[in-house]
């Protein structure tokens, strides 16, 4: 049983309640856990992606606007490619749009295309993934937009590999996608969409912006967060492996900022965000997927960044959701933060604020009001949720609307 509690913000009284309900629970919950990605990891192995493509592959190589050509990245991926029949698709944007995508899936059906690779951040492999599972689809491929965080109805899907260029979404190695479309943003997912394989150079990172280096900082410490910060299941492996991952990039963020060539420090940045999201530290636990799907109507309403929505809205929702997290939160706290004096509501506040300030110092802020976002036109965020049927969110599914208006006010 899970319990779900409305409209309470900090009570200890119903914290205790629900917590001695969890403990009736507590067990780890069953599931099933495949990945079956190749991860291909160091530096300077672009040539073999000659030994990882099929030979007789005829392959579309899909990237966003021109860093992967100014830095060699291209060029280095066709030399490895040998001499395989190759498309070129170039313009999948940030948060990529289904009529850009569309236009990919055209071109893959007039070229008779069989292979994806995917060459770019997490927008780009996202993108590769509806396109894999479009250029196949035997219905109105808008249809693919409509199914949530359950599988595609889909039998099949274009084989797909990745070379990534920006650590973040851990799109690398899972079977999930987001895709733009009239304003919303759509969850794509299917066991058919893991890459075959991902190739993970962190020299390749090194020439990002420092404002992209931080927003995946920020992108995989969340991911890690909506997995863990839920409720108690003793599901004590993936918790202990979800503080390590918090604990390395609060160690490697900072410094693969101030010293962008320090290989050690990217490279444990790149596996930290694949790590954040392959799946392994969801098996068996509850997720709350709340701060993106919120954070995700901010992107879409005032194109702020991905990242930078999630820290606006996790501070101010675990505030408001204090009652139900707590004993996540006091863990958080004391693993990852090593807080263990004060009082229980004292020790959370303190590991909320840490966490926002952890934020702050990577350059990311933490207010709406920091992006230009006018107190009145909450009210329009609350209505895209609305519309977009957001009205149930968290791990016990009783974050409504109201809750919602609460959250986004606190973060103004």
């Amino acid at each position: 049983m899970i319990v779900a509690v409305k409209h309470i913000y900090g009570c200890a009284q119903v914290r205790k309640i629900i917590t001695q309900l969890n403990q009736r629970e507590n067990e780890m919950q069953a599931f099933d856990y495949h990945n079956p990605t190749h991860i291909v990891f160091g530096p300077d192995r672009l040539a073999e992606l000659d030994n990882l493509v099929p030979q007789d592959a005829r392959v579309m190589v899909l990237y966003g606007g021109g860093s992967v050509k100014k830095y060699g990245t291209l060029d280095k991926v066709l030399a490895g490619l040998g001499e395989r029949h190759i498309t070129e698709f170039s313009g999948i944007e940030p948060n990529p749009r289904f009529e850009t995508l569309m236009r990919a899936v055209d071109r893959v059906r007039a070229d008779n295309i069989d292979f994806l690779l995917a060459v770019g951040g997490g927008s780009v492999m996202d993108g590769t993934k509806f396109v894999a599972a479009a250029a196949l689809y035997k219905g109105d491929e808008v249809e693919l937009l409509g199914h949530g965080f359950n599988p595609l109805p889909i039998e099949q899907a274009l084989p797909l590999a990745t070379v990534a260029t920006l650590p973040a979404t851990g799109s690398e190695m899972n079977m999930g996608a987001v895709v733009t479309h009239q304003g919303g943003k759509f969850p794509v997912m299917s066991p058919r969409l893991f890459p075959t394989f991902s190739m993970l150079d962190p020299t390749l990172t090194y020439s990002l912006p420092a404002v992209q280096v931080a927003n995946g900082v920020v992108d995989a410490f969340v991911h890690v967060l909506e997995q863990y910060a839920t409720y108690p299941v003793g599901a004590e492996v993936q918790d202990r492996t979800a503080e390590g991952i918090l604990k390395a990039l609060i160690e490697v963020g900072p410094k693969t900022l101030a010293t962008p060539d320090d290989y050690a420090a990217r490279a444990n940045l790149v596996w930290s965000a694949t790590c954040a999201l392959n799946g392994f530290i969801g098996v068996g636990v509850p997720q709350d997927w709340s701060t993106h799907m919120i954070g995700h109507e901010l992107t879409a309403i005032f194109g702020i960044d991905h990242a930078q929505t999630l820290a606006v809205v996790l501070p101010s929702l675990w505030q408001a959701r204090k009652a139900q997290k707590g004993a996540k939160l006091l863990q958080y706290a004391e693993r990852v933060w090593n807080i263990t004096e004060g009082s229980e509501d004292a020790r959370i506040d303190l590991a909320i604020s840490k966490t926002r300030a952890f934020f702050e110092s990577l350059g990311v802020k933490t207010r709406l009001s920091d992006y230009g976002v006018a107190f009145e036109q909450i009210d329009t965020v609350v209505n895209a949720l609305e519309s977009h049927g957001m009205v149930a969110l968290s791990e016990t599914g009783d974050l409504d609307l109201e809750v919602s208006r609460y959250i986004l006010e606190q973060a103004f």
